[in-house]
């Protein structure tokens, strides 16, 4: 696997190529990271063939794009390399998919000179990115076919149910509006479930609610912006949009687009800050990542 930083030799900008990328899918109507979650294979999502490794945050997002814009229908994807020593290939003239991810490094406070003991290192992430190839763009290879069986309504209830009351948000239903309310309430509130065309719309506006929760200070504080308009607003919304997809896809649940009136607000962020789109999804992540843990913590 051949890895590159965030500006390789020939001056590639990821941060920049990532977030064009995005800002024209917005432009064009599409929310790259909402997906039908459930049409994408079996439970599990988008993974590399080789390691079985489950993409996440971001990645889930880019590979999306390439998956909605050329129709794929398997969630396996993997290296050039890597198809190679399968015995396949890669087809001549397919285009592969940048993936990202962050990897620890240890600097000291001289910039890389010899470390001291009354200098301990402090970590870093560093951002590094390689291509991707789905299976379906080359020959050569065979695995299992991948089912799409759509999971029961109530097996997604009772999934999504366990969940949300072991993280122990105080949830209230009644009137036409979601949201969370900050502290002093401290509580998320929602209109009555059958007031949702299915499951799915539910979960998906519970989820994002729940990413807004996560971020008071006692628990992933993040800032949240006061009011419409406002660009940490605007970044919170980003993250809760993307959090509740990321939840989305662990539990097979039908994403949609929560709140479309904050796109220009979006847009403007991105097109401001072309690292946003991270910080975003590196937020997400660490929501998700919180509400899984007070998942795991519950007895």
């Amino acid at each position: 696997m051949r890895e590159s930083t965030s500006r390789s030799k020939l001056g590639r900008d990821i941060y920049a190529e990532v977030t064009d990328r995005v800002v024209s899918a917005l432009e064009r109507g599409a929310t790259p990271w909402v997906r039908p979650w459930r049409t994408i294979g079996a439970r599990g999502g988008l993974r590399n063939a080789v390691s079985g490794h489950e993409y996440r945050g971001i990645n889930v997002m880019l590979l999306g794009l390439t998956t909605d814009t050329a129709g794929f229908e398997n969630p396996r994807w993997l290296t050039y390399q890597q198809a190679k020593t399968l015995g396949g290939q890669v087809r001549k003239g397919e285009h592969g998919t940048l993936v990202l991810f962050w990897k620890p490094l240890k600097m000291d406070d001289r910039d890389g000179q010899e470390r001291t003991e009354a200098k301990a290192p402090r970590t870093i992430p560093l951002l590094r990115h390689y291509t991707v190839f789905n299976v379906g763009q080359c020959d050569g290879l065979a695995f299992p076919q991948v089912t799409s069986a759509r999971v029961a309504e109530p097996d997604l209830d009772l999934a999504c149910e366990d969940f949300v009351g072991n993280t122990g948000a105080l949830i209230r239903h009644g009137g036409s509006v979601a949201c969370y309310r900050l502290r002093p309430l401290d509580e998320i509130q929602m209109p009555a479930r059958g007031s949702f065309t299915d499951a799915g719309g539910y979960y998906a506006t519970l989820f994002h609610e729940l990413v807004h929760w996560s971020g008071d200070e006692s628990r992933s504080p993040r800032p949240f912006g006061r009011r419409f308009g406002d660009p940490d607003y605007a970044r919170e919304e980003l993250a809760a949009e993307m959090g509740s997809a990321f939840l989305c896809q662990q539990f097979q649940v039908d994403g949609s687009l929560q709140h479309p009136e904050y796109l220009r607000s979006w847009l403007e962020v991105l097109r401001e800050d072309k690292r946003a789109l991270f910080q975003a999804a590196s937020k997400a992540r660490q929501a998700c990542a919180f509400l899984r843990e007070s998942e795991a913590a519950t007895p």
